[in-house]
């Protein structure tokens, strides 16, 4: 069955047109995007070897059309966004206006930022941190050794998030560690480090492999010599389960969990079939009846959390 948005709905969405989609029941039109990852890049400066979001191409939207997907998203129903990349801070300025745009324009709950840190500058901080809620850092190891052997880095990885958690408590800025969990850090205990950073959320992931992304010595990247078995995996998250920042996501939790929009703003299937047309064109109703997203999944793993920030209050008492 084909549903016609009335014309006062199409030009809410954006350019005044009409947008078909498919019924998936007779009661639900399409389930709402409530959190979705922009990478608005694929480019990077660092070469981690396990990447699944490789730089196949050096594409981005001119900010009017990001700006105008943003939109087109909120409408549909999404709460929060993650932008990342590649790495999104190669790009600051086109990435300071999306995450301002989002809070001051569109009124999002909701703003991350997904990093490796590296090229945060506190200058940048000052003008967008009053926008965003959350800053994701990532950080396998705290052994610099194995950062470089996996790629994140040169040698001064640590010394910059560490710098970058910081920051972030000064900003008030909510901060989260990304770790993959791989053949090069399985055995590492992080207790303590973790304990000194104190995120909020702590999030480590199952290494994974993505056809066409990661999974041979034709793709960008290869990443079967770092994969683990479920029970290595197990067993790490067991050796900090007492963290209360910890959230694990295996390989079976991530798998189709997550809402992931590329450089045209389409919605991957990774690993089930090519990615959906452009919301841009399409719109995203139509989007999303063609994206194969577990929800049910995302709602297993945590993906509604607290995730928003709470504003600093200023101490208005009267100094006599």
């Amino acid at each position: 069955m084909l549903v016609v948005y009335s014309a006062a709905t199409a030009a809410v969405l954006g350019g005044g047109c009409y947008c078909l989609w498919r019924r998936l029941t007779a009661t639900e039109d399409y389930k709402k995007p409530i959190s979705v990852n922009y990478h608005f890049t694929r480019k990077c400066n660092y070469e981690c070897g396990f990447c699944f979001h490789t730089a196949k191409t050096s594409y981005m939207l001119p900010i009017d059309d990001a700006k105008k997907g943003l939109k087109l998203l909120v409408n549909a129903g999404m709460r929060k966004v993650n932008f990342a990349g590649g790495e999104p801070f190669l790009y600051p300025v086109f990435l300071g206006e999306l995450v301002r745009y989002c809070k001051e324009d569109l009124h999002m709950e909701s703003v991350t930022v997904v990093t490796n840190g590296s090229l945060v500058k506190e200058k940048w901080l000052q003008q967008y941190a009053k926008n965003l809620d959350i800053m994701a850092v990532s950080c396998d190891s705290f052994d610099e050794k194995t950062n470089m052997m996996i790629g994140r880095g040169k040698g001064n990885h640590l010394e910059t998030f560490v710098k970058l958690s910081e920051l972030c408590r000064k900003y008030n800025i909510m901060f989260k560690v990304n770790t993959v969990v791989c053949r090069y850090n399985i055995d590492e205990d992080m207790n303590a480090m973790i304990e000194k950073v104190a995120p909020f959320r702590w999030k480590c992931f199952q290494v994974l492999v993505v056809e066409g992304e990661n999974d041979s010595s034709t793709t960008l990247r290869n990443a079967q010599r770092f994969v683990i078995s479920d029970e290595e995996y197990d067993n790490f998250c067991n050796r900090h389960k007492h963290q209360q920042s910890l959230v694990s996501e295996s390989n079976e939790v991530m798998k189709s969990s997550y809402l992931i929009l590329d450089e045209y703003m389409r919605f991957l299937n990774k690993g089930v079939k090519e990615p959906t047309k452009s919301i841009l064109e399409i719109g995203v109703p139509a989007a999303m009846n063609d994206v194969y997203w577990d929800d049910e999944s995302f709602t297993r793993r945590g993906g509604e959390y607290d995730w928003q920030k709470e504003e600093k209050k200023e101490n208005t008492a009267l100094d006599f």
